[in-house]
């Protein structure tokens, strides 16, 4: 690596620690990706970057917890199919003990989007649902925001293979990298004050629409329509929140959204998806979905159409929304051009909705709430949550009033109003 790659490494090592955690001195740090019960070995050389610069901020202990993706996949290839119901149990017990101290937890991303391509999409399911009940304690702490938390991407060849398929190796890896860096600004000459800047901005539009207090959006554009209740009480978010030990953290690198939870009850309509996700290590393409009383009526996709369908079915929730979201077509992550083939950076691209679980900070009092309150209130309960990106550069949306008056809040994909 040059000179050049290894300083910009280190700026994005440091704006995670300094601006995505905040990481505070005396913590102890957890990297993880829960979604593959561990962090790829390919990224190590940020891993270690990141690891030297939170000791350099204060930390009193980091802790990796590895994993491999080829021995994930030789999982697949040769394990008997009645042991996927099977995890450590350590695992559970560690994370939850983690969170439970209220110490932070950081994510890194590094996935091959195509791993489980071909794999029995029976093993996948029941792997993913294993996985989330090991994990679903941990992310509930996670979800009410108890703990100061984060999650960034690196790159790695197989990801870099499926980005860019038409360039060699080394040279894909390379110009993904370019791409990360350049959407989470640290090819500025100073990002953590780039970042301070477009919180701030970000943080501006939150207050806007927290104010407006809209009753429904009405996302439309090709082939969507699609009309999202918004319960009494929902709260808009950006950027940058507060855990409840009291530390402000920015929980995804990059991050243009601004969101709040729908009621999971009150969208009617139909939407297109704008772009692939992956569902359990899988790629899903060409998604449509169709809602009535909240629920999913009818889910169509070009490609892996029952992963999808399994994911619905995971449980009750999984076919309700539990996040809704605004993003310009100007983003950075948009302007790139890019199919990164990874939520992280995707969803950064387009206005959203997600299936599944509503984060409880969405809804002012949720974190205090018992499950059936929160239901009462609105709120969607889940063990998934998987965005789907539905905006484009001809999407409108508009906001209902509690008079009943509608507001445009986008045009074209662009903010239609100033703050």
């Amino acid at each position: 690596m040059n000179a050049d790659f290894e300083h910009l490494l280190q700026k994005y090592a440091d704006l995670t620690i300094k601006v995505g955690l905040n990481l505070q001195p005396g913590q102890r740090l957890l990297v993880v990706d829960l979604s593959n019960l561990g962090v790829a070995l390919e990224a190590a050389p940020l891993i270690r970057k990141i690891v030297a610069s939170a000791y350099r901020h204060g930390a009193r202990f980091v802790d990796v917890m590895w994993a491999d993706n080829q021995v994930r996949l030789a999982r697949y290839q040769y394990a008997g199919r009645d042991t996927f119901t099977e995890l450590p149990v350590w695992m559970s017990r560690d994370l939850l003990e983690h969170v439970q101290a209220g110490e932070p937890l950081l994510t890194v991303i590094a996935r091959d989007p195509d791993l489980l391509k071909g794999q029995d999409s029976e093993l996948v399911a029941q792997e993913q649902r294993t996985r989330r009940h090991v994990t679903h304690p941990a992310e509930l702490y996670i979800e009410r925001n108890a703990i100061n938390w984060c999650v960034v991407g690196a790159a790695a060849p197989l990801w870099a293979a499926k980005v860019f398929p038409d360039l060699p190796g080394e040279e894909a890896t390379s110009r993904l990298w370019q791409a990360i860096f350049k959407v989470c600004r640290v090819d500025q000459d100073d990002p953590i004050s780039a970042w301070e800047t477009h919180i701030r901005e970000l943080a501006r539009r939150e207050k806007y629409l927290n104010q407006k207090g809209f009753s429904a959006l009405r996302y439309r554009g090709p082939g969507t329509d699609i009309t999202i209740g918004l319960p009494e009480g929902h709260v808009w978010a950006s950027a940058q929140m507060r855990s409840e030990t009291g530390i402000l953290f920015t929980a995804n690198l990059p991050t243009e959204e601004i969101f709040t939870l729908p009621h999971r009850e009150r969208v009617e309509g139909y939407v297109t998806v704008a772009k692939p996700v992956s569902v359990d290590g899988t790629l899903v393409e060409d998604i449509s979905l169709r809602f009535e009383n909240g629920r999913v009526i009818e889910a169509r996709a070009k490609t892996n159409e029952a992963i999808l369908r399994r994911l619905i079915e995971n449980d009750e929730g999984a076919s309700h929304l539990g996040e809704v979201s605004l993003v310009p077509h100007s983003s950075p992550v948009s302007q790139s051009g890019v199919l990164f083939y990874n939520i992280l950076f995707d969803e950064n691209a387009a206005s959203h909705i997600a299936l599944g679980a509503a984060y409880r900070f969405s809804l002012r009092d949720g974190q205090s709430m018992s499950d059936d309150e929160f239901a009462a209130a609105g709120g969607n309960s889940s063990v998934v949550h998987t965005d789907l990106m539905i905006g484009t550069a001809e999407m409108d949306v508009d906001g209902l009033l509690k008079s009943g008056d509608m507001e445009p809040v986008m045009r074209h994909g662009e903010w239609a109003f100033s703050v």
